[in-house]
């Protein structure tokens, strides 16, 4: 048992100094990247920004002024050119990514919403024009006659309450309840 230990110490052990080696190298790498950034900027503006020599004449200056405006005028045109193209390659990005997920057969789903719908409804969006089958649950349900109850009958020809009431009213209405119930 001791053995399978001492096996898992030195594979954990390795596994731990290979990744330390892993970290040093991606650091020392990390290093060199960003000192050659740094020397091709420097060289970009040695080649591309001369040392500035201030001329001592006011109209040598204005002519300074001019020319870096000039500079400062065309480097916003490319800048706005360079947006332009990457503006149209992105877009064309796009198009190209979900033509490709058509081909895929892989779409996005959109959210969906609930919808209240019948069932014949449901059928003609499922098989369009095939569907003819009438889905009228209530149609299938059995047909149930009501009794006629004495309760009932009784209701119907007693009818209007207020004409009863009217009719009892008064004497003659005592007289016919006292002829009635004889």
């Amino acid at each position: 048992f001791s053995h399978l230990q001492k096996k898992r110490r030195a594979a954990t052990a390795r596994r731990q100094h290979l990744k330390s080696a892993m970290l040093q190298l991606a650091v020392t790498e990390i290093e060199k990247e960003t000192a050659a950034k740094e020397v091709e900027k420097q060289n970009y503006l040695a080649e591309h920004c001369p040392p500035l020599s201030l001329p001592g004449s006011m109209q040598e200056l204005q002519e300074l002024c001019k020319k870096l405006h000039a500079k400062i005028d065309s480097v916003d045109e490319e800048r706005y050119d360079t947006e332009v193209k990457l503006q149209k390659t992105n877009k064309e990005l796009e198009d190209l990514s979900q033509k490709l997920f058509d081909l895929r057969g892989k779409f996005k789903r959109p959210p969906l919403r609930r919808v209240r719908m019948s069932a014949d409804a449901m059928l003609r969006a499922l098989l369009g024009s095939k569907h003819k089958v009438c889905m009228d649950l209530r149609a299938n349900l059995k047909q149930v006659k009501k009794e006629d109850t004495e309760k009932e009958k009784d209701l119907r020809d007693v009818g209007d309450w207020r004409k009863n009431i009217e009719e009892k009213s008064g004497m003659e209405g005592r007289k016919k309840m006292f002829e009635a119930g004889e």
